[in-house]
């Protein structure tokens, strides 16, 4: 079975599930029709050997002053910007499983090692593909897949407006933020720009404008994040998608947020909704734009609000 199959399979299944749970059990018609599909589908998928899931793979090519035609890119150029943009990937890696230290090396930065495969026309650039991907199962994204759409939707939020910019920011670590202005810094200064493709996704610079630009978006001076504490009450939490709700005491606001990766279990909080604490939380402002926040330590009940 190739992995598209075995995908519909997995699709058809989770579809035929939510009819089931929307269907009465009293109704006899209809529902014995839905059952017996969604068990013929299920014997397939436990016959099945599951595809082996495929490699992340990216394309990254420039234009500009240091690319000739279609003929090369010079060594340089090349050499800075690719690692640049593989130092950018390490540490949204590296982020995923946790905060890093504001210095020292990147944790596991061997796991998320890319190998150029070949070069990419159309400009010029390279393809680029993850070193030995982790054994998952099927449709899980590794780290390094996460890591890649995690650079392509920062950069492509730096062209749309503060309220993107910031959704995107909130909640990325700093070492890769800094590792982000590096990348666009070393584009600029050569008066080059850059595409990714992952998959059907695509981001692209036009011009040496809007590279400049973005990086002034995500200057310090534009992006501010900083620690603060929150008082209110916990409204409720999603655990998977990982974003709660809180009531701030001085105002009754409601505001929403992330979940950082040191909440092990967001859905303790659940435990305790409607229960008055202090938060700690990173707070992301674009401009003059509406603060995101991420809860970055796990609250302690009951708490000391005095």
């Amino acid at each position: 079975m190739n992995p598209r199959e075995y995908k519909q399979l997995l699709a058809e299944a989770n579809a035929l599930e939510q009819l089931l749970a929307d269907i009465p059990y009293e109704n006899v018609l209809e529902r014995p029709g839905v059952e017996a599909r969604l068990d013929h589908v299920k014997e397939l998928l436990a016959s099945a050997v599951p595809p082996s899931r495929e490699p992340a793979r990216a394309r990254l090519t420039f234009r500009g002053r240091p690319v000739i035609e279609h003929r090369g890119i010079f060594v340089e150029f090349g050499t800075k910007a690719t690692n640049a943009f593989t130092d950018v990937v390490a540490k949204f890696a590296a982020a995923i499983s946790g905060p890093l230290a504001s210095m020292g090396p990147v944790p596991r930065r061997e796991e998320s090692q890319l190998l150029i495969t070949s070069t990419a026309f159309g400009s010029f650039g390279f393809e680029l593909e993850e070193f030995r991907p982790p054994l998952l199962e099927f449709g899980d994204p590794s780290t390094s897949a996460q890591a890649l759409e995690q650079t392509r939707s920062l950069l492509q939020s730096t062209l749309g407006s503060d309220d993107e910019l910031a959704d995107a920011a909130s909640g990325t670590d700093p070492r890769a933020l800094d590792a982000v202005r590096s990348f666009l810094r070393v584009l600029a200064d050569n008066e080059a720009v850059c595409a990714l493709e992952l998959d059907e996704a695509e981001f692209r610079f036009s011009d040496v404008g809007e590279v400049r630009r973005s990086a002034e978006r995500l200057s310090q001076d534009n992006l501010s994040e900083k620690d603060t504490l929150l008082m209110g009450e916990f409204q409720g939490v999603l655990p998977k998608a990982r974003t709660f709700e809180f009531k701030l005491t001085a105002n009754q606001e409601i505001v929403r947020g992330k979940i950082g990766p040191a909440i092990s279990d967001p859905d303790d909080i659940n435990r305790h909704l409607h229960s008055l604490v202090k938060i700690n939380v990173q707070e992301t402002r674009v401009g003059n734009g509406k603060p995101r926040y991420v809860l970055s330590a796990s609250p302690i009940w009951p708490a000391d609000t005095t």
